[in-house]
């Protein structure tokens, strides 16, 4: 039996216990991924080009040659909970619930054009034929896959549960500490950030670099993720900055654990007056709101604000509520479904002038779902200037449906209307006032084109 989550504004209920409800956006690619534990060895002899480790963790112990994970091993992340096998009448069970609740509240009454009822019935034939669990998870998002929304999903018990984990801000994973986007289409691992104290934070690894090699090998689908690893082992990168030459560096892999990390600084200015900026990664932890909020006492009273979203790709309303109300109030919209609508209305939470000062908010394909309302919301109700390029355009809400195994559906249930426009988000994006933007690895924070022209949009220099 399915229960529902039904979001209450404020009300931190996101994937909790049944019977409750959760909008919610899932989190950006960028989220790290828990360690695995493969086969390592001791290095007796040195590289041609010996490096010696930037910083090697507390817990490590430094009189001893370090391990080495071999080249040739490909390391995957290992989930940190394990799967518990289900029966075939669950699984069938699950897969006729699946159909049932699309059908009733898919956004889309045409389903996006695809034949669901014979979606359903293909799939139902193989779980019929007979599919171990793990498969049958896989196949089950396939299944939601094939509606063609890019962005509803089907979860099992495991990444519920280790979504529920992240949203409370409790990342956990034995790396070098680097919050990041691989790309293996372009062959690297691009830095968005680095955890505070991490490895790569003593490296001098900075936002916008982007490792080449680890270990000498390429960044591949099939070598996986190497940057994880098991603890106090060590590992070369190949680090690239924006502008400069390749380099190696030697980094001793460690625990880590913490919060989607934030960039809040004041931008330079000629001018003297104090433009304040926030890089907002991901809308789907906890902490972010408080985080936020000690950014803006700190920054004190400001002559600008710049608020990135460039990067983000969504998260849960319970996130970016509490946000949007430092900037904006009232009654900002309506989110409507195919049977009904219910207003989006948020009451002040103003820190210093943060629901007065001139605002320009920083978009680019990346951003998306929450992303983007975010965005359009403060552009529609308080003024603010958009700089970057045009969003993605996929602002659907998902409702979320927990099954008896604990798996859970996030079904595109709703869209977004602005209460103070006509633009149809979800076709055309969120379009900037300025166009300005190049790709992350290509620019420092003091060179950032997007940044520039946002300190242009709001009249200083």
């Amino acid at each position: 039996m399915k229960t529902k989550r039904i979001l209450f504004v404020f009300a931190i209920l996101s994937l909790m216990a049944c019977n409750f409800v959760t909008q919610m956006i899932f989190p950006p690619t960028a989220t790290p991924i828990p360690t695995l534990t493969p086969t390592v060895t001791a290095s007796p002899t040195p590289t041609a080009t010996p490096l010696v480790p930037a910083y090697i963790p507390p817990q490590c112990d430094a009189s001893t040659p370090l391990a080495t994970i071999s080249p040739d091993v490909a390391i995957f992340p290992t989930p940190q909970f394990e799967t518990q096998p289900i029966s075939k009448q669950m699984q069938l069970q699950i897969v006729d619930e699946v159909g049932r609740i699309v059908e009733q509240v898919y956004v889309y009454p045409d389903f996006n054009g695809k034949d669901w009822k014979g979606i359903v019935a293909r799939y139902r034939a193989m779980v019929e034929a007979g599919l171990e669990t793990e498969q049958f998870y896989l196949e089950m998002q396939n299944m939601i896959n094939e509606l063609g929304d890019e962005h509803s999903s089907f979860i099992s018990p495991v990444e519920v549960r280790q979504s529920e984990e992240e949203l409370k801000g409790r990342i956990k994973f034995v790396g070098v500490g680097v919050y990041s986007d691989v790309d293996f289409e372009r062959g690297k691992i691009v830095v968005i950030s680095t955890f505070p104290g991490s490895p790569a934070d003593h490296a001098g690894l900075k936002p916008h670099d982007s490792i080449l090699l680890v270990d000498g090998k390429p960044i591949t689908l099939e070598t996986g993720i190497r940057t994880l690893g098991p603890e106090c082992t060590a590992v070369r990168l190949t680090v690239q900055s924006p502008g400069e030459s390749p380099r190696d560096v030697m980094l001793v892999r460690a625990a880590i654990q913490g919060s989607v990390p934030i960039d809040a600084r004041l931008v330079p200015t000629s001018d003297g007056s104090k433009i304040g900026y926030l890089f907002i990664p991901s809308f789907f932890d906890e902490t972010l709101p408080r985080q936020i909020e000690q950014a803006l006492k700190d920054f004190g009273a400001l002559d600008g604000l710049i608020l990135d979203v460039r990067l983000n790709g969504g998260g849960s309303s319970t996130v970016v509520y509490p946000i949007l109300s430092f900037f904006t109030k009232g009654k900002l919209g309506e989110f409507v479904s195919r049977s009904n609508s219910r207003p989006l209305v948020l009451r002040a939470t103003p820190v210093h002038n943060s629901q007065t000062v001139p605002l320009v908010v920083l978009v680019s394909r990346e951003t998306a779902s929450f992303g983007e309302i975010f965005a359009g919301v403060l552009r529609d109700a308080r003024g603010a200037k958009i700089s970057g390029e045009t969003s993605l355009g996929n602002v659907e809400v998902l409702h979320g449906y927990d099954f008896d195994d604990g798996s859970v559906m996030w079904i595109a249930s709703e869209t977004f209307d602005s209460a103070f426009s006509e633009d149809d988000w979800e076709r055309d994006g969120i379009i900037p006032d300025l166009e300005a933007y190049a790709e992350w690895d290509t620019f420092r924070f003091e060179t950032d084109p997007s940044v520039a022209a946002a300190l242009e949009l709001l009249g200083h220099k």
